[in-house]
């Protein structure tokens, strides 16, 4: 529904962002924190967490930050999101928006971009030589876990689904392509360091399997079994993304240098943000992120 609402007014150590640009994630309609905050129902809800814009104003106590700064970031996922003119959240989940970008491509880029710094540099601790898997390193999230393996130094292999993505993930860094439609992933046994599954919610022994003992698994989308963890003696883990406001930076140093590329799939207006949610169910979407354009 396109509606009017109050405007955002920002508490302590917040900033008030007037909106230019809102990417969308289609899971997030099926979400618990969209649609509650711990027992308390937060419907009607405002979607769309990922945003690039100017500072309106400022909260009391906020430093670093003027009104009129061009800025993206993250809103927490339990508060209403930037698919408004107007969004308010805290000024650690914001920061300057890449001076090269778009406000469509700086918003495009931030919650898989986010999403895939913390799983590389935090908890893979991917350091020049290891071997890395991106199991589904075509998709959304899995494009900038091909760029960021590689940016650091890693021999990066990554599975694919159709012979069209080959070449893509090529041009992004990775190493080798995996087309799983003619290749089987049981034949990589015991040769990473270190596996990013960006694919799903059902994570293929084959990815256990894949890595050296005492290798690290990381997984997007649930936590991992952690009985075939043991199993194939390796760590397993799961993790849910948090907006950090020295991440945000470092991703706009990279976009800028051009060591990140950013795709975007389909732009809409605000207005029409019912259709740019049901745009998800197409059965072969561009690559990159869905974007509402709230201000030229």
């Amino acid at each position: 529904m396109y509606e009017s609402a109050p405007l955002p007014i920002p508490g302590n150590g917040e900033v008030l962002i007037a909106v230019h640009a809102a990417a969308i994630t289609f899971d997030e309609l099926t979400w618990p924190e969209t649609w509650a905050s711990g027992d308390t129902d937060r419907t009607p809800v405002i979607p769309s967490h990922e945003f690039s814009g100017v500072v309106a104003e400022i909260g009391h106590g906020v430093t670093g930050f003027s009104a009129g700064d061009e800025v993206y970031g993250l809103v927490p996922f339990d508060r209403d999101g930037a698919a408004a003119e107007y969004v308010s959240l805290p000024a650690g989940c914001v920061t300057g928006r890449p001076r090269t970008a778009s406000h469509v491509v700086a918003a495009a880029a931030v919650l898989p971009a986010l999403t895939a710094w913390e799983a590389v540099v935090e908890h893979a601790a991917v350091q020049p030589g290891h071997r890395v898997m991106v199991h589904g390193g075509a998709g959304g999230v899995g494009s900038f876990l091909t760029q960021l393996a590689a940016a650091l130094g890693a021999d990066v292999t990554c599975t694919v689904h159709t012979a069209s993505d080959v070449g893509h993930v090529l041009a992004l860094g990775a190493d080798r392509a995996i087309n799983t439609e003619q290749e089987p992933l049981d034949a990589e046994t015991g040769a990473y360091d270190v596996v990013i599954d960006a694919t799903g919610r059902d994570v293929p022994e084959a990815l256990f399997a894949a890595l050296r003992r005492n290798g690290r698994l990381i997984t997007l989308q649930e936590p991992p079994s952690q009985e075939m963890a043991d199993k194939h003696g390796v760590t397993a883990l799961f993790f849910i993304v948090t907006p950090e406001q020295h991440r945000l930076t470092w991703i706009a140093n990279m976009i800028d240098t051009g060591a990140l590329k950013v795709s975007v799939a389909a732009t809409f207006p605000l207005a029409e943000g019912r259709a740019a949610y049901k745009s998800g169910a197409t059965r072969r979407r561009h690559r990159g992120k869905t974007v509402l354009i709230v201000r030229d």
